[in-house]
């Protein structure tokens, strides 16, 4: 149980907007004086404490606009101003519960994970709890029904209860105490109330279920408390038809939850909810996310151009200026009737088109995050850490143990894959390669455009591009773990190396963005292993791949530059095998021995002299090059350094999964070093011998 900082998928860290032209100035050269006690954070701390209720309401929402700017987050940790905000979440004023729960919301968002555990250590989760549990017993009352028909405008509880699972969840995400508490007072009872009234408030259900998400990944304390009542509010909210984008989004998010909650589900129901949840993927992977982006942009053009004729040009009409509010909005005089709004790193709150539009690609990026984490088997986290520091000694017996132990291809530093029969029925039923190899290509040029004209806007092109990122990384899963024939046999893979290689070469600056390179070169890698593996002929070239490669060994990115070295390793292997491929060869190598000799991390470096072990490991060109490159010394001078590093650096730097690769690294470099020797040893007598015995050298047994 427990929220682990290294994530398949993590949540995007908040990226700060709003506030005025001098404070975005301030935060973004660090130039915002954090110790000035007559500073914004003090006043507005102070104002908390204020007799009046809209006093206390403007300042929580002053706030919750401040800590959009990172350099004001230390003096707010400074003034406690978790502890100050936490009371008001209990307020007698419905204004100022939402706007303090607005300011946690953002602090828990901006913040990441050092301010979470913050909040947690100072006790937010009590006044949370309970402001949950009020407004949970708020929900059917009458008061709350009088209030909302009296002025919709209103604070109540419904918007309460929103900010406030938001703030839950950010701090679940981030954790794992927070997630005990969670399961420990109940709190599922409570967010399943809030989740059932979707059919009416989408926007409370969504948080809802982003954080039944969170709380349910790897938390087998809670699964046993999904009764009947609370799997039926799933099923009703993941069947109910679609209205709109943001219903979309909440039906995939809450298939995340039912794929989470699969080990309760009886065995005889395992494949209907397989089948209902890769349903939704499909069908949200089906829409095309560039015609919803241009139609909606359209839409708001019409609107605005509606309400210009009917009511005169309002100020923003061109759309080509930053909303009021796009951040936190102070709080309004009272009687104007216009809903208060905070930041979120989830959907935008403004026009409604711009919602629509953001919920698809949303729901689009999470269905792939889904797949991929479909295809990943974690192991325990750290249960056998201690008997593998036992095992990580220098003794003979240890390396014996370990050289019997460790399968094979350790060199790759990845997550386990694995898949049902269930799931891989119903992943080919659906169609799901095709469409997510139909997501891997560039964003809609035509809605690229229309965003990048306007600055609300603008934020899709990102989204855009990671769901392009999302759909390569789901792709290298999907390879990696298919049979060919399930992937349209030979030709669909060679196919789809053409596609990867005109998607990467059609981008000249491909180096400098960093997730994309990221991504197809994790797709690359995994193609190219598979097609190596059943012998299918690779139609990359071994330029282009050289271009890949020298790029990407010089990326600050650690699985940049493993994901490029492997395919150095891939590549040359197959070309040792043929003839004519001798200069390759040898730039092959040469490249491969200064990432292991030069890269600062030992996991290129191991991943580096894998692939050595690869290319050289047998075929009559890989013997030629590798005297050519003098690669006997190098390894032996490398050797010594190697070990020393593993045994200063290891503990200190690296896990315990990727200690045991490399010590295995380890092991298999001094028998490639002796390998090598063999094959010196007998390439000088070969030379040195007559032509006659010259046929009889050419029998020999490789170092695999």
């Amino acid at each position: 149980m427990g929220k682990s900082r290294t994530k398949r998928f993590k949540r995007p860290q908040f990226s700060p907007t709003g506030g005025s032209q001098a404070e975005l100035a301030a935060a973004e050269n660090g130039t915002e004086r954090e110790d000035d006690d007559d500073g914004p954070a003090a006043e507005l701390l102070e104002k908390l404490q204020h007799p009046s209720a809209e006093v206390r309401e403007c300042a929580c929402a002053g706030l919750a606009r401040l800590v959009q700017q990172r350099p004001a987050l230390p003096d707010l940790g400074r003034r406690d101003a978790v502890r100050r905000l936490g009371p008001l979440l209990l307020d007698p004023s419905l204004g100022v519960r939402e706007t303090a729960a607005g300011a946690l919301r953002n602090l828990s968002a901006c913040g990441g994970f050092e301010v979470c555990d913050d909040m947690v250590a100072k006790d937010i989760m009590t006044p949370l709890v309970a402001l949950l549990r009020e407004c949970s017993a708020g929900l059917d009352s009458d008061e709350m029904s009088a209030q909302k028909e009296k002025d919709p405008s209103e604070s109540c509880v419904e918007n309460i209860a929103n900010e406030a699972v938001n703030v839950l969840w950010n701090i679940c995400e981030c954790n794992s105490k927070a997630v005990s508490i969670f399961n420990r007072e109940g709190c599922l009872e409570i967010v399943i109330k809030y989740l059932s009234r979707f059919p009416t408030n989408v926007d409370l259900a969504v948080s809802v279920a982003y954080c039944l998400q969170t709380v349910t990944e790897d938390n087998p304390e809670l699964l046993p408390s999904f009764r009947g009542s609370a799997l039926q509010v799933l099923e009703s909210a993941m069947l109910a038809p679609a209205s709109s984008m943001e219903h979309v989004l909440l039906k995939t998010l809450v298939a995340g939850t039912v794929w989470n909650l699969k080990d309760v589900v009886p065995s005889k129901s395992q494949s209907e909810i397989i089948n209902a949840v890769l349903k939704i993927l499909s069908e949200v992977l089906e829409m095309d996310a560039g015609e919803v982006v241009i139609r909606m942009k359209e839409a708001e053009m019409q609107r605005l151009k509606n309400a210009a004729e009917t009511e005169g040009t309002p100020e923003n009409a061109g759309g080509g200026g930053l909303p009021e509010d796009e951040g936190m909005a102070e709080a309004p005089p009272k009687g104007r009737g216009r809903r208060r709004t905070f930041v979120s790193d989830l959907l935008p709150t403004t026009d409604k088109e711009l919602r629509e539009a953001t919920a698809l690609l949303t729901a689009q990026q999470t269905a792939l995050e889904i797949v991929v984490n479909m295809c990943c088997s974690e192991g325990p986290a750290d249960e056998d850490e201690d008997e593998w520091e036992e095992e990580l000694s220098s003794s003979d017996e240890s390396e014996v143990f370990m050289e019997d132990a460790l399968c094979e291809g350790a060199g790759q530093l990845l997550s386990p894959l694995c898949l049902s029969h269930e799931v891989h029925a119903a992943l080919t039923s659906f169609l799901l390669p095709r469409k997510i190899f139909e997501k891997t290509a560039f964003p809609n040029s035509i809605a690229v455009d229309v965003c990048s004209r306007n600055p609300t806007w603008k934020p899709l092109i990102r989204k855009m591009n990671t769901v392009q990122c999302r759909a390569l990384l789901c792709l290298q899963s999907l390879v990696s773990l298919l049979e060919v024939e399930h992937l349209g046999g030979a030709p669909a893979l060679q196919a789809l190396a053409q596609h990867l290689s005109a998607l990467l070469f059609s981008r000249p600056d491909f180096a400098q963005h960093v997730d994309f390179l990221e991504a197809i070169s994790s797709a690359f890698r995994a193609l190219l292993q598979t097609m190596a593996s059943k012998n299918i002929p690779q139609c990359v070239t071994p330029d282009q791949l050289m271009i890949l490669c020298r790029a990407g060994v010089q990326s600050a990115n650690v699985s940049v530059r493993v994901n490029v070295v492997s395919i150095l390793g891939i590549t040359g292997s197959v070309l040792a095998k043929e003839d004519g491929t001798l200069e390759t060869l040898k730039t092959i190598g040469c490249s491969l021995l200064e990432v292991a000799t030069k890269d600062p991390s030992l996991v290129v470096a191991g991943e580096a002299l894998d692939a050595l072990f690869d290319v050289f490991a047998d075929g009559q060109e890989a013997e030629r090059a590798s005297v050519q490159i003098r690669l006997l010394p190098a390894l032996r001078e490398l050797q010594p350094v190697f070990r020393m590093k593993i045994r200063k650096e290891g503990r200190g730097k690296y896990s315990p999964d990727q200690l045991c690769v490399l010590d295995n690294v380890k092991m298999n470099l001094r028998r490639f070093v002796a390998y090598q020797e063999t094959v010196h040893r007998r390439l000088t007598a070969c030379t040195a011998g007559s032509a006659v015995l010259a046929p009889k050298c050419t029998t020999r047994e490789g170092f695999l």
